[in-house]
């Protein structure tokens, strides 16, 4: 994984509010925007993206990124966090609520 699309997902993630969430997919596609390969295909998707969370994420909120059905990578670690944050859940409390939750940068911080 490239230094610079490394920072790219750190510096993203970093952004996103407390009691909100990004999905692989939509961190992917944000920070595709700025990294095009030559033949003007985005670099990096959502594995790319949990790649740079799983090696380098650690002193940012990883928690906040979620795949596509609102499940976070280490439920037992992102649980607590979510209920400290107030992030809106499913009502079986496993899930993120992503029609409440989700963020886009540009959104206002709150849910």
């Amino acid at each position: 994984m490239d230094e610079e699309y490394t920072e790219a997902v750190l510096d993203l993630v970093e952004l996103i509010p407390p009691g909100r969430v990004m999905t692989y997919g939509t961190v992917a596609e944000a920070v595709s925007e700025l990294f095009v390969s030559e033949g003007g295909t985005p670099r990096g998707g959502p594995r790319q993206v949990g790649t740079v969370l799983a090696r380098a994420g650690g002193d940012v909120p990883w928690w906040r990124v979620v795949n596509a059905s609102g499940r976070p990578h280490s439920p037992g670690r992102a649980l607590p966090r979510y209920a400290h944050e107030g992030t809106p859940l499913t009502a079986d409390g496993e899930r993120v609520a992503l029609r409440r939750a989700v963020w886009v940068p540009g959104d206002p911080p709150s849910a």
